[in-house]
């Protein structure tokens, strides 16, 4: 079995997409979409960074990946990394082999395109598989208690870093 002190966090972007009312878009995972499975429903767009990609692009990308949204203006970009570390029954799965956990760059925007930009049917012009069944506008302070208990104080991190611009 592997030590999984020793294993690296793996690095990944994650995106609070605001809307004009100051809401914020959360997906529900699909099932088998992630490690979480499927009483983990929601959360906001994230995903690794590629290697040699500049974290802010790799939050655009991620941000079309899974929501289809081109039409977003950067806002603000978090202090620091937040990181998490993956529950014990998860490490070994999938690109959980390799990590304990993940430290993440999170980045604000505002979605400034029509509602129906968004397509999670048919992300990043269907070259990418869903990942969302479902999708809301959500209050920014509302989102720890509807992420799954292991990244929840990454989520609590987020709202204090990006709670001046809900308002």
């Amino acid at each position: 079995m592997t030590d999984r002190s020793k294993l690296p966090y793996r690095p990944c972007v994650g995106v609070t997409l605001f809307n004009p009312e100051g809401l914020v878009f959360i997906g529900r995972r699909r099932a088998g979409a992630g490690v979480e499975g499927n009483d983990a429903e929601w959360q906001m767009p994230q995903g690794g960074i590629d290697a040699g990609e500049d974290p802010r692009e790799a939050a655009v990308r991620e941000l079309h990946e899974e929501t289809n949204v081109r039409s977003a203006e950067l806002l603000a970009e978090a202090p620091g990394w937040f990181t998490y570390d993956l529950p014990t029954d998860h490490v070994g799965k999938g690109w959980t082999k390799h990590f304990r956990g993940q430290t993440q760059k999170w980045f604000a925007f505002r979605f400034t395109g029509p509602t129906s930009e968004i397509d999670i049917e048919h992300p990043a012009g269907g070259r990418h598989s869903p990942e969302f069944d479902r999708w809301r506008w959500e209050k920014l302070e509302n989102l720890p208690a509807l992420i799954v208990a292991f990244k929840r104080p990454v989520y609590e991190q987020v709202v204090d870093a990006f709670r001046h611009l809900a308002a």
